[in-house]
């Protein structure tokens, strides 16, 4: 018998896979590793490959459906660097989680009726349910900002924080706590705002907060208490910011913003006696406050102006060098935000507040009214993930995969959307495109929906006109996704203009 012949395949027997029911076959020519990651992440997304599953063998694999090894191993690679798969040693590859789906078609409660039509995403005059409409919105690739990639969320590492929590916890702790927050938490964050932002602070001055949303709301009310009525805000900057001062019966006048940030010279002008800014990375257009701007920032504030520091994206940089927090250079008149939202996941509902010493007292008694105090539990866990070095280990991980998924970004604008101004590619979870053209972004942003691609216009940042532009948010999306969905952007714009 002529064993040579015996070893090597039989290219009459049919191509495929009982894993899946995989068949290459179905695969566009040239396309298999895209083929099979694509397979892989929609058995992942759907239930069949749940976490916790194991992936068969490369080698096992290849021999199945009769294609190369390197098919399978760049195909598991994809999945890897989206943060679905992970290899385990003897385990195997196991899925360790599942990609982010399209929410439900349903609105939010009180959105709408079951026998009214769907509520238009993107009202030219958005309302404080704006963002809720959007996320109900179906789409197949959210390319919205603001969100991390949740994927990546150390789920191992919280379980072992959360036992060892549990393990020593004494019974005391259980019961009502200081309405400052745990103080294993205010520890925890004291040192990851002296290592990480430069800011010195006693846990004693810092209170723990249902994230920025709720420290906005505090720190209106106690404004409002002392006589302000208006907090001047960046223009362009947050709508969701905008909405939160305002419903606390704040004015908002806008100080426009250009490539050095806030320009301090126009926010004399707004006889506003506070100001809320992003320095770290200002929202949407990505600036960073200069020094000299800081330098005129300290002179306003010593004439009696208190500055809101939302440390907005503070840790998400990549091509630049870091900027230290307003509060290293203002102590007594800048009230510090921060939340674990763009470093962990925004559903934790947890940040820190540090305010100028002469209103912490009014700040604490804000919060004990309001909760007091948030939920004790989760906060020890974090101080414990904090505390062992894992929120750096974390973050060091996600800078390198969303640097990745922003470079692709920045290729895929370069390919199909000729003409576009890219803004704030330095830092954070997103950038800012616009255009030199006459349309209405909010009938762009509608177009890319209608395409299968959600995303925000950035004229519902604006209080005054600007260029169309789109606010384009990456850290949350595969990078093959990414590219097709700003293709898609492409299209819209070439059916609009």
């Amino acid at each position: 018998m002529n064993r040579s012949n015996a070893d090597e395949p039989d290219r009459s027997i049919t191509r495929g896979s009982d894993f899946l029911q995989l068949d290459p076959a179905d695969a566009p020519p040239g396309g298999l590793a895209d083929w099979l990651a694509r397979r892989l992440r929609e058995a992942i997304g759907d239930g069949r490959l749940p976490v916790g599953a194991r992936l068969p063998a490369t080698r096992l694999l290849a021999a199945e459906l009769r294609v190369s090894r390197g098919v399978v191993t760049e195909a598991y690679q994809r999945l890897v660097d989206d943060g679905h798969i992970a290899g385990r040693g003897r385990a195997g590859t196991v899925v360790v989680a599942a990609p982010l789906t399209a929410p439900p078609a349903a609105a939010p409660p009180g959105t709408r009726h079951d026998d009214a039509p769907p509520r238009d995403p993107f009202p030219a005059d958005p309302g404080a349910d704006v963002f809720d409409v959007l996320r109900a919105a179906p789409a197949r690739i959210d390319l919205s900002p603001g969100v991390p990639d949740l994927s990546a969320f150390p789920r191992a590492a919280w379980q072992r924080a959360e036992r060892a929590v549990l393990r020593d916890l004494p019974a005391p702790a259980l019961g009502y706590g200081d309405p400052r927050g745990a103080l294993p938490l205010r520890t925890a964050a004291a040192a990851w705002l002296a290592r990480n932002r430069g800011v010195r602070a006693d846990p004693a001055e810092i209170v723990i907060v249902a994230g920025t949303a709720q420290a906005l709301g505090l720190i209106a009310r106690v404004l409002a208490r002392d006589g302000i009525g208006a907090v001047a805000v960046e223009d362009p900057g947050s709508l969701g910011v905008r909405q939160h001062l305002r419903h606390w019966g704040l004015a908002t006048p806008p100080v426009p913003v250009d490539a050095a940030g806030v320009r301090v010279d126009r926010l004399h002008g707004t006889g506003a006696p506070a100001v809320l800014l992003t320095p770290a990375h200002q929202f949407p257009t990505g600036a960073v406050l200069t020094g000299p701007r800081r330098r005129e920032l300290m002179r306003w504030a010593a004439a009696g102006g208190l500055v809101i520091e939302d440390d907005y994206d503070a840790e998400h940089r990549y091509d630049r060098p870091p900027a230290p927090a307003l509060r290293s250079l203002l102590t007594d008149r800048t009230f510090h935000t921060g939340s674990v939202s763009k470093l962990l996941a925004p559903a934790l509902r947890t940040g820190w507040l540090l305010p100028p010493p002469a209103h912490l007292d009014a700040i604490v008694a804000e919060k004990r009214l309001a909760d007091l105090g948030n939920a004790a539990l989760p906060q020890l866990v974090l101080a414990e993930l904090m505390d062992s070095g894992e929120m750096e280990r974390g973050l060091r991980q996600l800078r390198r995969r969303h640097r990745r998924r922003r470079d692709t970004m920045i290729a895929a604008i370069d390919a199909h959307l000729p003409g576009a101004a890219v803004h704030g590619t330095a830092a954070g979870l997103h950038l800012t495109v616009t255009f030199d053209a006459a349309f209405r972004d909010t009938d762009l942003a509608a177009a890319a929906l209608h395409h299968g691609v959600k995303t925000q216009p950035l004229s519902w940042h604006a209080q005054r006109p600007t260029r169309p532009g789109l606010v384009l948010g990456y850290a949350a999306v595969p990078a093959s996704d990414i590219t097709e969905g700003v293709t898609a952007i492409g299209r819209a714009l070439h059916h609009l203009t």
